[in-house]
């Protein structure tokens, strides 16, 4: 029983202390908030203000004892309630308040009112377990439901494909034909001219030069080029990264690093394939540390040519595309020497072998040979002993050499120069995670059809049930059947920014093309494995295509720039404008900020949405939106306070950076996940089928919330969700995966994705 030195008032919040330390925590955005609402309540007085306030110390929660008699207090109360209708805590609340003093006169409409308000802020949930029973004659509902959706699969299409719908028609028409027919090869030769034949029937068609300007026989369409080297991804990944290399980057390196003279030269013959070339710039040492490669470009005034040097075995220009066997002149990266000074890394264009394949002179190469996977392009590694090239041959848009051996630049700074002109390229880390992305959805559409197809165990004297109906398999395929849909929103807003971009917004797009790319590449190597293990021993034959997909796809994650590498550019980058946010906000900044981020936690740590696990909550856009951002801000906010302190401690800023290396990697996964997030909500919102828009709002749900689930960890760590709520969202996602898997079969189908180009005889019906 309940001390009788408590007063009606006290009593009547109980029920709501009880259930909001029922979790044991209250965390100091609740402490703050109930402190000042109790304080604010003027029917209350100095000594009970003072217990209530004394139950909400977090160092000295209330004791075993004092719960128990909290407890006991609300069960013998309970039964003295009216039986119909709902109540709540305020409900119980006043009724033991009513028990203990028959004189109500501080009980008014308002004070009741005042309660309720609490406890709707509070958000106290329901204690009640749900659970669904699956009855025999459900079961048989259910089997007759198998591969029928209501899902407008063409409309769905049209909302992956965006703008490009008509040219992925053409292509996949055309990778129909007889001479794109699928087979194994095995022998690297035979495959690699198979790619080469293919990359040229493409560059016939126009599509290698589609990012070209017009004048060269392109389209000026970075966005129709994109959507080619996704569409076919979907065929032949080693066909896929041959395109890449040949129009991407060799075709892409002299159209935005060189002038009008390279462009008129040779973009024409690299866009029809005239003129097969490489791009240059990793090296055996140096692989990411573009910056400290070894290569060197001398000028030399005498002969006015360029002398390109490779120094030592290490650096060798490695794992190019393009040089074993077909280049016939590259973009080689090197660090350009005029009159003795070094001005950086620049780009300088070297023959290495002629149309008849004969090495160049000087120039030296290796064959990478066979490897994990994509044998069907040609890799090597090259090294250049003095090699000479005309001063033409620097790709000057940044760094130029004028008639007189002087060099200049409009980028005065060496460092922001580099970093100018990796940014120019960042189209690869565009195209290459759309290509993944492309293999996985093969991946997850043969899973899904196997899955409808193959029967195993079930009730005895039954017919075996479809693998896909049982809940473990659902939870393996369907979250990362919603991530696919999230992840192509994201990068079609990536390559329409990119397509669009001014110059004042390449520094945002830089870095949210290099965490696009580490992302989606290591969700597509991901989801293939998985996708392998759900088809059991028939995932295993080559025949079903995982082989190839997981063989071929696995450099993704190290191919143009190591993912782990590049997620710490993103830390950096995201870092930089949160500086610039705050600092270059000033006085005011700060004041904003600090206003943000207390409105932040008081929405994120109030008890409405740390324990409330009401469904309709959960699936609330604003919700699973504030909490992407949320852990995206503290992040931040936490990683910045570490590097001031580890700086102001006289620590140097790259030893202060390693220390936060892992803490720095957080906050780039959480920018990344809030922006595909972000996307996710914006292609709903811009969707003007209703229908469809549900369609599209349970994938959205199923991507946050498991999102959500996957970084429970942290999220319980900081207080921001309960124990309860992270149960219940495991829950829901259950049941989204659930009623994912109903629509599973048209979801897939929307991919778009021609029989022919699976190949898989498992996914065929």
């Amino acid at each position: 029983m309940l001390p009788k030195t408590y007063s009606p008032q006290v009593t009547a919040f109980i029920p709501l202390f009880y259930i909001g330390w029922s979790d044991a925590v209250l965390g100091p955005s609740e402490l703050t908030l109930i402190q000042s609402k109790i304080n604010d309540f003027t029917w209350i007085n100095k000594t009970d203000k003072k217990l209530l306030l004394s139950w909400m110390n977090p160092t000295n929660p209330p004791s075993s004892d004092l719960y128990e008699q909290w407890a006991s207090s609300m069960q013998a109360s309970a039964p003295k309630m009216e039986a119909e209708g709902r109540h709540s805590l305020v409900d119980l609340g006043i009724e033991m308040a009513k028990i203990r003093s028959k004189k109500q006169t501080w009980l008014t409409q308002d004070v009741i009112e005042a309660l309720k308000s609490l406890e709707a802020k509070i958000g106290v949930v329901s204690m009640e377990l749900h659970s669904e029973i699956l009855t025999q004659q459900q079961v048989k509902e259910a089997k007759k439901a198998l591969n029928t959706s209501k899902i407008n699969v063409k409309g769905l299409q049209h909302i992956l494909d965006d703008d490009y719908i008509e040219i992925r028609e053409n292509v996949f028409k055309i990778l129909h034909d007889p001479m794109f027919n699928l087979e194994t090869i095995r022998n690297k030769e035979d495959y690699r001219e198979q790619v080469l034949k293919w990359v040229h029937l493409l560059a016939e068609q126009g599509y290698g030069a589609l990012h070209l300007p017009k004048e060269f026989g392109g389209k000026d369409d970075m966005g129709a080029y994109a959507a080619v080297f996704e569409t076919l991804g979907y065929h032949d990944l080693s066909l896929v990264v041959k395109f890449g290399v040949q129009f991407g980057l060799w075709g892409g390196s002299v159209l935005w690093l060189g002038t009008e003279k390279h462009h008129k030269k040779y973009l024409n013959e690299i866009g029809t394939m005239k003129l097969p070339g490489c791009f240059a710039m990793t090296e055996t040492g140096h692989g990411s540390n573009v910056r400290n490669c070894e290569t060197t470009a001398t000028y030399d005034p005498a002969s006015d040519e360029i002398i390109v040097h490779s120094p030592s075995l290490s650096s060798g220009k490695d794992y190019i595309g393009n040089a074993a066997a077909h280049g016939e002149m590259a973009s080689v990266f090197a660090q350009l020497i005029v009159d003795g000074k070094n001005h950086g890394v620049h780009a300088i264009l070297v023959d290495i072998r002629n149309k008849k394949g004969v090495i160049a002179s000087g120039v030296k190469i290796e064959d990478c040979a066979y490897k994990l996977g994509l044998n069907g392009v040609d890799n090597g590694r090259i090294w250049f002993d003095q090699v000479r090239v005309p001063r033409f041959n620097l790709l000057n848009r940044f760094g130029n050499i004028d008639e007189q051996g002087v060099y200049s630049s409009p980028i005065e700074k060496e460092s922001k120069r580099f970093f100018t002109m990796l940014g120019t390229l960042v189209g690869g880390r565009m195209c290459v995670p759309r290509a993944g992305l492309s293999a996985a959805k093969a991946s997850l559409t043969i899973a899904i059809r196997y899955a409808l197809k193959r029967r195993q165990f079930g009730d005895k004297n039954q017919e075996e049930l479809l693998i896909m109906d049982y809940p473990s398999h659902q939870r393996r395929l369907m979250p990362r059947l919603a991530k696919a849909y999230a992840l192509d929103f994201a990068l079609t807003y990536l390559t329409k920014r990119f397509s669009t971009r001014k110059e004042e917004d390449m520094r945002e797009i830089e870095t949210l093309a290099a965490g696009l790319k580490s992302v989606a590449t290591w969700y597509t190597t991901d989801t293939i494995q998985e996708c392998r293990e759900a088809c059991g021993g028939k995932g295993y034959l080559a025949e079903n295509r995982f082989a190839d997909f997981k063989a071929d796809s696995d450099i993704f994650t190290t191919f143009e720039g190591d993912n782990t590498v590049l997620m710490q550019l993103v830390a950096k980058g995201v870092l930089g404008d949160f500086n610039e946010e705050i600092v270059g906000g000033g006085f005011l900044g700060m004041i904003n900020f600090a206003s943000e981020r207390f409105m932040a936690t008081i929405r994120e740590k109030n008890f409405v949405n740390t324990n409330n696990t009401n469904e309709g909550h959960l699936k609330n856009s604003a919700f699973q939106l504030d909490a992407f951002v949320y852990r995206e801000r503290d992040l931040m906010v936490s990683v910045g306070q570490r590097l001031r302190k580890f700086i102001k401690q006289g620590i140097p800023s790259y030893q202060a950076f390693l220390r936060c290396q892992n803490h720095l990697l957080e906050v780039a996964h959480a920018y990344v996940d809030r922006v595909i997030l972000e996307q996710f909500l914006a292609q709903i919102e811009a969707c003007e089928d209703p229908a469809l828009q549900k369609t599209l709002k349970m994938l959205c749900d199923l991507y946050a919330l498991h999102t959500i689930e996957a970084n429970k960890g942290w999220y319980l760590e900081q207080g921001c969700l309960s124990g309860s709520k992270t149960r219940a969202i495991r829950r829901v996602v259950d049941k989204l995966c659930k009623q994912t898997r109903n629509d599973a079969f048209a979801l897939v189908e929307a991919f778009g994705i021609p029989d022919a180009c699976l190949a898989a005889p498992i996914a065929v019906f």
